[in-house]
């Protein structure tokens, strides 16, 4: 008897933890696994979004491969992503890092400062990047000019251009990576900081050996959300050079946009779509691996 209420009650736990999962169980295969599937499918077929689609197999993954434009923007994709993904996580830890040796209320409003640009939307964050970049009007030309410096072609140039909209993004999610990393630098303990300042460690020895270390499962997070957040990158390109000048920032989302909307090739962009979700998901996993070593 006892031992069947035990029982019971074990299943009424188990039945009660899925009840409370299904919810986001059901989102991610309604607005996840579903899409990616669907995308799939429509990668083997020739279609326009309007006329019936006609099966071609796979084609499309066969014209993928002599798509000079494509391997392209992978290529800047993997440069953006280069460039982008150890800067904000240094920036960010090291933020994080500094705000919490500040006081508590200066920890506080330089924080609040931080995050508040993660509040604006993609397209405002790209306007404002186009009022500070613009070659011929921009704020940061116009501030050259006056201390007498060369201004510069910026998001007219086709060497700059790539580096302007990953400063935007920099500073739209510099503070919520920092956040993050601030919240798990509080819960590392005290008391091995006070036994390393015991034994005369120095505050970069404390970082290396305490900190750092400890954040392992932090780190991990933020670089695998970065990497695919940085492969996904298309709001502000859009806004700001729409790929140009000369193509020099037209990354892999962007064009699978333009294949799929410009130019009205839903089966190829699909096959596009799944090649580059398949890339980012191996990229990940390679990435998981590595940084989950002990």
């Amino acid at each position: 008897m006892v031992a069947n209420r035990k029982n019971a009650r074990k299943l009424q736990e188990w039945a009660t933890a899925y009840l409370f999962v299904l919810p986001d169980v059901a989102g991610l295969f309604v607005f996840v696994f579903l899409p990616i599937l669907y995308a799939f499918y429509v990668s083997l077929h020739r279609w326009n979004a309007f006329s019936p689609r006609a099966f071609v197999g796979f084609d499309n993954y066969a014209a993928l491969v002599s798509d000079a434009q494509w391997w392209h923007s992978l290529e800047r994709t993997f440069l953006f992503s280069a460039v982008y993904v150890p800067l904000l996580f240094a920036l960010s830890l090291a933020s994080a890092v500094m705000i919490h040796a500040l006081k508590k209320r200066t920890a506080n409003l330089v924080r609040t400062m931080f995050l508040m640009p993660f509040a604006i939307t993609s397209v405002t964050s790209a306007i404002i990047g186009i009022f500070l970049m613009d070659p011929r009007n921009g704020l940061i030309n116009q501030l050259f000019k006056h201390a007498g410096l060369p201004t510069q072609q910026f998001l007219g140039s086709p060497s700059q251009a790539l580096y302007c909209i990953v400063a935007v993004l920099l500073w739209i999610n510099l503070g919520y990576n920092m956040v993050i990393f601030l919240a798990a630098i509080k819960e590392i303990p005290r008391d091995y900081y006070e036994a390393a300042n015991l034994d005369g460690a120095s505050g970069w020895q404390m970082f290396r050996y305490i900190t750092f270390p400890l954040l392992r499962g932090t780190s991990t997070f933020i670089l695998i959300v970065t990497l695919i957040g940085s492969f996904q990158v298309m709001d502000q390109i859009m806004v700001m050079t729409k790929g140009g000048p000369v193509n020099s920032t037209q990354v892999s989302a962007y064009y699978i946009y333009k294949v799929a909307f410009e130019q009205m090739n839903m089966g190829y962009s699909s096959a596009l779509a799944f090649a580059l979700f398949s890339i980012i998901f191996a990229l990940s996993l390679i990435q998981l691996k590595l940084l989950s070593r002990e």
